[in-house]
């Protein structure tokens, strides 16, 4: 009955091109699909042999209802498409992600003195940007070795106009001062930015060419310092092209798509070649999958270019997908210039194919010996610590105060063995003002598992970061709550100076207590298990810090300026722009506080008194790029 009513609900789609999302009984889509004609598509569904794809004997069981949303174009149906696939995140689709954070260089040359900065977006403007970076920190590692061959400034536009001397940087030679007049010329700094723009261009070669004839040339003008330090350059620059290798001498930039499949595991794996060097390879593991190997591919792709990904000259796939087409006609808008999604079959780029598809299943066989490793670790914690059931789900809790000041609880979740950041709370510890771990571990764990009860949300093992006394603080919680089922740990540093010894054998430092348990259990140091736990730990632990750190830096920066009436963010980051610092503004004039803008001369006054009155002691140092920071802050509340 449910098939014959979605059938006449089908018959009145259109035959124009659109998207369709399939729903369960509870309004949920569980599934979205475009279409070229939207009947001819959604009608094959309900063929006696189905359209031939596996997943719809899973998908039409649970489907009770299909909408539709018409559109004029192919090309419009596969962006609607990708958003709606975002936005709901359908069990029976691919959803693709990149755990790797994209990141640009912008160089702003339209200024007198470009400087280089790490952005998530580029913009459609006048700047120039370098990347995509697969992380931040590979963009911040290329900018430090910028820095310290081609030293343009790195500091910010309103600390290079307030500055009257040059800074560190100038002085350990990674800046050349244009802060400040006859340090150097506006010639010379135009050719440290055309430089620094050879390099981030990946034009290496010709960079290095050119820094050789400057060598010579101030070789033969017996400049040797300069000469020097040109050969520095170049041997620094030579010894970052080495490690590349050249894949193909076509020198484009180009994506390559391997595809690996065993039984219901999927592996893609790409590999960026910019200017015919392999940069990158990342592999993306899919389980349980019965959609077909071209809707699996067509799908990563999708969302993947759709995204903020840099579009590159070629993309070379192992076998054709659907919808071509209009990925390359967006591609081609995105890109401005042509994008060629090929399939190689013969040559060169075939090559390249084969050494992806290679690196995918390479991939998955480290996939089957992590996930090997990580189960064999959590059955040996299991035998251990004597655990009722295997802990494929571990929460982890650490206290982290000043004597009591700004307090925050953490609590990391580590699911099969690995970090479930999704999981990941902090807890502003709200009932105390004083140092008491054991009374904020009570508020934490009684929060936290409340909630739990609610949510039907427990783990299988608790793990404490502490003693004998925190494990009873958590037993006495989970009694009240009325909680029996997650299995409970301490873990903490032995008292000894070295490693305990039992008959002749060495073992951890780290001892686990265990309810109903006088003595603790000590584990091998060299046990996957102990290696675990303490990775756990240590990353509740970094959480608890993290926090803690920023409320605490975030108070640091509100004392004692925001405590000054009529002084708010703006006003206060306008003067610790002018003064570099807290206490450059207490060792100003009221008549120097009075010439920031929007700062009168009671003011200024009334802000001179309140910061002498404090003392000279309670003034801390606050950096300008921390404090311009610190003053756009805000709470996020407690979790």
């Amino acid at each position: 009955m449910k098939t014959e009513t979605l059938l006449e609900q089908v018959e009145r789609f259109p035959r124009s091109p659109g998207v369709y999302l399939m729903k369960n009984r509870s309004g949920k889509v569980v599934y979205v699909g475009k279409a070229k004609n939207l009947r001819a598509r959604v009608r094959s569904y309900f063929r006696a042999a189905g359209d031939g794809r596996l997943q719809i004997r899973f998908l039409l069981p649970v489907v009770t209802d299909i909408d539709f949303v018409a559109t004029d174009t192919e090309k419009e149906a596969l962006l609607l498409e990708n958003n709606l696939i975002k936005e709901h995140r359908p069990k029976y689709n691919i959803n693709f992600r990149d755990d790797k954070d994209y990141v640009s260089i912008k160089l702003n040359v339209k200024a007198r003195y470009p400087r280089l900065t790490i952005v998530r977006r580029p913009q459609k403007d006048e700047n120039v940007y370098f990347g995509p970076y697969s992380s931040a920190y590979s963009a911040r590692e290329t900018l430090r070795f910028i820095q310290r061959h081609f030293p343009l400034r790195s500091c910010t536009d309103n600390i290079f106009r307030n500055r009257t001397r040059p800074c560190l940087y100038y002085e350990i030679k990674e800046c050349v001062g244009p802060c400040v007049a006859g340090l150097t010329t506006d010639e010379e700094y135009q050719e440290l930015v055309k430089q620094v723009t050879l390099f981030l261009q990946g034009r290496k070669e010709e960079l290095v060419r050119e820094l050789k004839d400057k060598m010579h040339a101030a070789s033969e003008k017996l400049a040797f310092e300069d000469a020097a330090r040109y050969h520095r350059k170049i041997q620094a620059i030579e010894q970052t092209v080495e490690p590349q290798k050249v894949i193909s001498y076509q020198f484009r930039d180009q994506d390559v798509f391997g595809y690996y499949r065993k039984d219901g595991e999927v592996v893609m794996e790409r590999l960026l070649v910019r200017r015919g060097k392999l940069t990158e390879a990342k592999s993306f593991l899919y389980k349980d999958q019965v959609l077909p190997d071209p809707e699996i591919l067509a799908s990563c792709l999708e969302q993947y270019y759709l995204g903020e990904s840099f579009i590159p000259r070629e993309i070379l796939l192992p076998f054709s997908i659907e919808g071509t087409t209009a990925l390359a006609e967006i591609l081609n808008e995105r890109r401005s210039g042509p994008v060629g999604i090929l399939v190689p079959r013969r040559g060169q780029r075939r090559n390249l194919i084969q050494m992806a598809t290679k690196n995918a299943e390479l991939a998955l066989q480290q996939a089957h010996n992590r996930e090997e490793k990580r189960l064999g670790a959590l059955a040996q914690i299991q035998a251990k610590l004597h655990l009722r059931a295997l802990p494929r789900r571990i929460e982890c809790f650490d206290i982290s105060n000043i004597m009591g000041k700004e307090a925050v609880g953490s609590l990391v979740s580590f699911l099969e063995g690995e970090p479930d950041k999704t999981r990941y709370r902090h807890f502003r510890i709200r009932t105390l003002s004083t140092p008491n771990d054991y009374a904020m571990m009570r508020e934490i764990l009684e929060r936290r598992y409340r909630k739990a009860i609610e949510e039907m949300d427990l783990p299988n093992l608790i793990l404490i970061d502490g003693g004998k006394g925190q494990l009873g603080i958590a037993e006495e919680i989970l009694r009240e709550l009325g909680i029996g089922e997650p299995d409970l740990a301490g873990i903490a540093k032995s008292r000894l100076q070295e490693a305990p010894e039992r008959k002749g054998k060495a073992w951890s430092e780290e001892r686990f207590y265990l309810p109903g348990r006088k003595n603790p259990v000590f584990l091998p140091p060299s046990s996957e298990a102990l290696f675990l736990l303490q990775r756990v730990r240590d990353e509740a632990h970094r959480f608890a810090i993290t926090y803690h750190k920023k409320l605490w830096g975030r108070e640091t920066l509100r004392s004692p300026l925001e405590e000054i009436p009529g002084i708010g963010s703006r006003r206060k980051r306008d003067l610790l722009s002018r003064f570099g610092s807290l206490k450059g503004l207490q060792e100003a004039t009221p008549e120097e506080i009075a010439g920031v803008p929007g700062i009168g001369i009671m003011l200024a006054r009334e802000i001179h008194a309140r910061l002498h009155a404090a003392g000279p002691g309670e003034s801390e140092e606050a950096p300008v790029r921390e404090s311009a920071a610190g003053a756009g802050l805000s709470s996020n509340g407690d979790r």
